[in-house]
């Protein structure tokens, strides 16, 4: 009787248990909008605002540090000739001075140091001018080329506007790059719209490329630079690639002419190199051999029958190469006893990782035969 009581007692606990249930099941549909989706809506809210935070909040932090490089060139007006109710334009006129913007550029240090292309300031007779995205207006006091990397540094006088204080970016850390890591570019693009903003990603690291142009008489192998989707336009050279910190991990240098969206910037480390050695020595002090070159292929060393190496174009008179007995049609084949090999151990790299007064055996081929020649690496002259 009493084993009767406890099980019809469980059974009414259980019939009691199941029917709160069935009674709560058709709710929870309703349940799901109300209390879910709001979360839901909340979450994708908050991550809009912070990507856009990012964005704006770098360019309010950083887009001051962004300069414009103008260049003064004299350009001489023709004298107008008025017949009645036309007009002719005749003899040359009087000289006019006048500026155009052709490049980016970033300031690194508030006693007015500036981080751009070399190819930006390539002309060593031309005459800068530094802009800034205030419109302030500072004379360019001394230009310092890398001869090795396609760098300048830009040092302005800043006693015509005493009383502005320049900010500096704050520089990041290339090597820990990824791709697909977001990315910030600004620049004066077309050389006419100061401090445009564009986003993407990274899209790839350690890409070699020839930037220039032939027919400007400029161009130059580039490598391990970051490839980008972030839109570079012509003038945005010189400025600066941001991470979503706001600190700068590459300098915008090129776009592929043929492509969308594909943009290249030297890595950031590169230009604290470049700037370490300019602080130590007030110049780049480099190392430098004095000769242009054009790599051999394995391929093209076969189909003529010569070895492979770093054939000699020209030879830099009172270079140390020339001092050493280079001449113009050698080829250079080791260096230390190292092959010298096209991309993977180029003569610029080579040579690059040496120090001024470093001596070097240079093992050479010509005209058939092959010797090796001692020579001692001088400072680059002045670029």
């Amino acid at each position: 009787m009493r084993r009767l009581i406890i099980l019809v007692t469980i059974l009414i606990i259980i019939l009691a248990f199941l029917s709160a249930v069935s009674d709560f099941l058709p709710k929870i549909p309703s349940l799901i909008p109300s209390v879910i989706k709001p979360q839901i809506e909340k979450q994708e809210k908050v991550k809009i605002v912070t990507e856009e935070s990012v964005v704006i909040n770098t360019v309010k932090n950083y887009g001051p540090s962004v300069v414009t490089v103008v260049e003064e060139t004299t350009a001489q007006s023709l004298r107008q000739f008025n017949f009645g109710p036309f007009s002719i334009f005749g003899a040359p006129g009087p000289s006019e001075q006048q500026s155009r913007s052709i490049g980016s550029g970033f300031i690194i240090s508030k006693d007015g140091l500036i981080v751009t292309n070399k190819h930006v300031v390539s002309d060593q007779e031309g005459k800068y001018q530094i802009v800034t995205s205030n419109d302030k207006k500072y004379q360019v006091k001394k230009i310092y080329r890398d001869p090795l990397n396609d760098v300048a540094l830009i040092k302005i006088d800043l006693s015509e506007n005493a009383g502005n204080s320049l900010k500096p970016v704050e520089v990041g850390d290339s090597s820990k790059l990824q791709v697909g890591q977001f990315v910030i570019a600004i620049g004066t693009a077309l050389g006419e719209f100061k401090n445009t903003v564009t986003t993407g990603v990274i899209s790839g690291l350690g890409r070699g490329i020839t930037a220039g142009d032939e027919f400007a008489g400029y161009v130059e192998r580039l490598d391990n630079v970051i490839q980008t989707s972030a839109a570079i336009n012509p003038g945005n050279s010189g400025g600066p690639l941001l991470n979503s910190a706001g600190q700068v991990i590459g300098v915008n240098t090129a776009v592929a002419s043929g492509g969308q969206n594909i943009g290249f910037a030297l890595p950031i480390n590169v230009i604290k190199d470049s700037i370490k050695n300019f602080n130590e020595n007030g110049q780049f002090n480099r190392p430098y051999l004095g000769v242009e070159y054009k790599m051999i292929s394995r391929d093209l060393a076969i189909l003529n029958d010569i070895p492979e190496g770093a054939y000699v174009q020209n030879v830099i008179s009172d270079s140390s190469a020339d001092k050493a007995g280079v001449k113009s049609g050698d080829i250079i084949t080791k260096i230390d006893g190292k092959k010298v090999e096209i991309q993977k151990n180029d003569l610029a790299k080579i040579i690059s990782g040496k120090k001024v007064g470093d001596t070097l055996s240079l093992t050479i081929w010509r005209d058939g035969e092959t010797f090796d020649l001692k020579v001692t690496l001088q400072t680059s002259p002045s670029q």
